[in-house]
């Protein structure tokens, strides 16, 4: 695969980060990491106060508005939990969502609703409005500009990972024209229209992969696809419409990447409510399996593996609970997941009106009992 991108950080040491990175496969385990990466990890006054503070955007950069910020307000929002927590990774902080809409779709964040498609897919003739998803990465040129300026910034103090929604669950928000409960309109496309939900899902895979591919090459040390709506299939709609498709983002990404020259990077996937498929998704060529709350620690060791790292899954309502007992929970996680090929987080993201100090207790926790696991 060809890619007309740069790469600021090829042949470049990648210092402390690096390391850290490491410990995701299993070469290095210093402690075991907590990563808390979600935007709503912001604490909101700061995330407010981002909006309306003065940034490079407003100084001649090419202001993107439809979904959030343009490359500089990408890197504030990025390091603010780092100011604040002692997180031992940072993610970009963007959208899933950037994808359908360089795809040509219109995508709006409405107040109190979340993202909305004026226009989504209804037919299959709709599949025609989409642009050549050979033209997304170049149209994706602030998230990568984002990054470059994030790692610079964040000068190897932790690693940074790059992210996006995997296809089936960019093709949820293009045909149900935003959240849903049921995911009826996009499964309904499923059992109706298969043949053309292949195709969407095919053409979001074609612009997935030189997105990450350029991700990493603007810096990013990892890369996680989220298929937050795994829940909604079930086994056999999984493995027909969802897993290929993960497959096949891995496999390409990671030829993309040794046809750009760049260095190989783990990645990691996170599938919600998908435990029906937890072997599968061990197989998938992700070296890092995200679970959330609804499953075991000690099964899904048994299901995986030895060879693949598990990522999770404290319920994130758990940080409503008392410090103290935020403590008490997290201590049994990682007594229950054990101190080998795991990156302590919570299984899904935050709330907004969670107390951010209940956020520095998880953190403090984990690498405070995870200290502690490793000298017993």
């Amino acid at each position: 695969m060809a890619t007309a991108l740069a790469h600021p950080w090829k042949g470049r040491s990648l210092g402390r980060g690096q390391a850290q990175i490491q410990s995701i496969t299993g070469t290095v385990l210093a402690f075991t990491d907590s990563l808390s990466w979600r935007r709503k990890s912001l604490d909101l006054r700061v995330f407010r106060s981002l909006r309306m503070t003065p940034s490079c955007e407003q100084r001649g950069e090419k202001k993107q508005t439809t979904l959030l910020f343009g490359a500089c307000g990408r890197q504030d929002a990025t390091y603010q939990p780092l100011r604040r927590f002692p997180l031992d990774a940072a993610i970009i902080f963007s959208d899933i969502l950037v994808v359908p809409q360089a795809l040509g779709m219109e995508v709006t964040m409405v107040p109190g609703k979340g993202p909305s498609f004026p226009e989504p897919l209804r037919e299959e003739r709709d599949l025609e409005r989409l642009q050549d998803p050979a033209t997304v990465a170049s149209e994706l040129g602030y998230v990568f500009q984002a990054i470059t300026l994030t790692r610079q910034r964040l000068a190897g103090r932790v690693p940074l990972i790059g992210f996006a929604g995997a296809p089936w669950t960019l093709m949820t928000y293009m045909v149900e024209g935003g959240g849903s409960s049921t995911m009826s309109q996009a499964k309904r496309w499923l059992y109706q229209r298969p043949q053309a939900s292949h195709q969407l899902l095919r053409i979001l895979t074609d612009a997935l992969v030189p997105y990450l591919v350029g991700q990493v090459a603007a810096g990013a040390q990892a890369l996680q696809l989220f298929e937050s709506h795994a829940g909604h299939l079930g086994p056999q709609l999984f493995s027909k419409f969802a897993l290929p498709y993960i497959r096949d983002v891995s496999k390409r990404v990671k030829a993309g990447l040794q046809e750009a020259g760049l260095a190989p990077v783990p990645m990691i996937i996170f599938a919600k409510d998908g435990h029906f498929a937890l072997e599968e998704l061990a197989q998938a060529g992700y070296e890092v399996v995200g679970l959330d709350w609804t499953v075991a620690p000690e099964k899904a060791r048994e299901r995986v593996g030895k060879t693949v790292t598990l990522q999770g899954n404290l319920d994130p309502c758990a940080l409503y609970a008392s410090e103290e007992e935020i403590g008490k929970l997290v201590q049994q996680m990682l007594n229950d997941f054990g101190p080998q090929r795991y990156i302590a987080n919570l299984g899904h993201g935050l709330y907004p009106d969670m107390d951010p100090e209940h956020v520095g207790a998880f953190v403090d926790a984990v690498h405070k009992h995870s200290r502690l696991l490793r000298q017993n």
